[in-house]
């Protein structure tokens, strides 16, 4: 992939929480939410991002978007290194990347009507010379995200689930971003209002020229919404390719038993479930060796001497496994 494709490069990125004991707060062990994470993001694409909970999904976005400092690595946007700028330099770029949060209820803030969320960007940044000139960019979004006029005055606490999504995907959108990171933005959501928010965020990423990073753990869902598809596994990727690649011929073990495990209408499937059986390691203390290990079907003792690398199998098809 050439330079120009890639609109966000994440270079060998870790994140460690520290666990601290006692009135000195000793430090007893550290855990690695994210752990080596390489992953480039093209222009214009959205890449999905899937895994069980506990593997570092959100604590990965939130370093690239700086939300929390990153211990190691380099977050590359549009070919600068986000990470080597103090908070004023970063200010300007905070612009051109925005998030989209899981529960909409508790990103808004209860005290501000709809129009002081949409706006507040704005304001902050000084992209427009007087409240009026706000409002009109206000209602311009929430008619983009299928709200009117009317619910300019509301404050959250009078909308439904639905709506607070839209609003939150305006406020995103209020300061004409380039990267979108959408963490599992309907799984707080009613199964009817789901599919709508999913179709509306296929628009907006046409109408705006939008990159995305979808976040979630519905294997249907990043399938329908995908161009590519990104797998995570305890702080680390172990497959990464085209979506038709990933879901139609997984290559990791990993992968083979998540897509396995998703329940299907069809009768002869019953029974045929196949969830990845055990428990993850303890982030807190990995093994040295493929994570994947105590729970793989498939293990060898050469998959308990070393780490795997993520390399190419096919064409843009990345699998971090020592069968291949």
């Amino acid at each position: 992939m050439s330079k120009t494709e890639a609109l966000l490069e994440i270079v060998d990125l870790k994140k460690y929480f520290y666990l601290r004991k006692g009135i000195l707060r000793r430090v007893i062990g550290r855990i690695h939410a994210v752990d080596g994470v390489n992953l480039t993001i093209r222009r214009g694409e959205t890449l999905g991002l899937i895994g069980e909970s506990g593997s570092g999904k959100t604590t990965l976005a939130r370093c690239i978007l700086r939300l929390i400092e990153p211990d190691d690595g380099k977050v590359i946007f549009d070919g600068e290194d986000i990470l080597k700028l103090s908070k004023k330099e970063f200010r300007r770029l905070r612009r051109k990347m925005q998030m989209v949060f899981q529960d909409p209820a508790s990103s808004l803030d209860p005290r501000m009507t709809v129009e002081a969320l949409v706006t507040e960007g704005l304001r902050l940044h000084g992209l427009c010379k007087d409240r009026e000139e706000r409002r009109d960019i206000a209602l311009k979004l929430l008619k983009d995200v299928g709200l009117g006029e009317e619910h300019l005055h509301k404050y959250p606490h009078e909308l439904s689930g639905g709506m607070k999504q839209r609003v939150a995907i305006a406020r995103a959108l209020a300061l004409q971003p380039e990267f979108l990171v959408l963490d599992e933005p309907t799984s707080a959501l009613d199964v009817s209002v789901q599919a709508k928010i999913l179709n509306l965020l296929i628009n907006l990423q046409k109408k705006y020229n939008l990159t995305y990073l979808f976040i979630t753990h519905d294997i249907s869902v990043v399938a329908h919404m995908s161009d590519r598809i990104a797998v995570m596994y305890l702080g680390k990727i172990v497959e990464i390719g085209e979506t038709n690649q990933v879901i139609n011929s997984p290559y990791h073990p990993y992968v083979k038993a998540l897509l396995s495990s998703i329940p299907s209408t069809d009768p002869k499937m019953r029974g045929r479930l196949k969830a990845p059986k055990g428990e993850p390691p303890s982030p807190l203390n990995p093994p040295p060796y493929c994570r994947f290990y105590n729970r793989c079907p498939l293990a060898r003792p050469a998959c308990k001497e070393s780490e795997p690398e993520l390399k190419e199998i096919e064409n843009n098809h990345y699998v971090a496994c020592h069968l291949y």
